[in-house]
């Protein structure tokens, strides 16, 4: 299993960097080899990636949200992996973005490209482009100020991923197809 941890420094307020985090959809913008998100409900994600010229699909479900603090994942098939974002306000306009994620490289590609530090790389520039998409931005491109509740069980790090039925609904939810959660 391999680890990633990044962080950014973003010069916007929290609420603004979570905000736009929650825009799944967006993130082919800012996030090297993710071709597509579409988001089917609060908590279910579908993603197409292109990485070394090996295109993938693969589900996930958001595990845990609390606004302005943290996003869990995790997946629900292909590649296995697993993850969390939190977001620290370090002032008035200022937050720190950090995003921990662990996934099982499969091929002999991933494997190589994940002992090299492949992986650390790419967070890293998704990260700094993150920076510069929404500090290039008078606003967030939406928001889902909705709570997903599904605390970790035993021995696991980012949640069960199971819908708990705690998900509340903010003021932009998935029904609207250009919202992310």
């Amino acid at each position: 299993m391999a680890t990633v941890r990044q962080s950014v420094d973003v010069n916007v307020p929290v609420s603004q960097a979570y905000n736009q985090w929650t825009q799944f959809e967006s993130f082919p913008q800012f996030m090297g080899g993710v071709e597509s998100v579409v988001q089917r409900d609060d908590t279910h994600l579908h993603w197409t990636t292109k990485v070394g010229g090996q295109t993938r699909e693969f589900d996930t479900i958001v595990t845990e949200q609390q606004p302005d603090q943290r996003v869990a994942w995790k997946s629900v098939d292909g590649v296995e992996h697993a993850g969390v974002v939190t977001f620290d306000s370090l002032g008035p306009k200022t937050t720190r973005v950090n995003v921990e994620f662990q996934w099982d490289p499969d091929s002999a590609v991933e494997k190589l490209g994940s002992f090299f530090g492949a992986d650390d790389l790419q967070v890293r520039s998704d990260l700094k482009k993150f920076k510069e998409f929404i500090e290039s931005r008078d606003s967030e491109t939406g928001a889902w100020r909705g709570q997903v509740d599904s605390a970790p069980q035993s021995g696991e790090v980012f949640g069960s991923g199971t819908d708990t039925g705690n998900t509340q609904t903010g003021s932009t939810g998935a029904a609207d197809p250009g919202a992310g959660i």
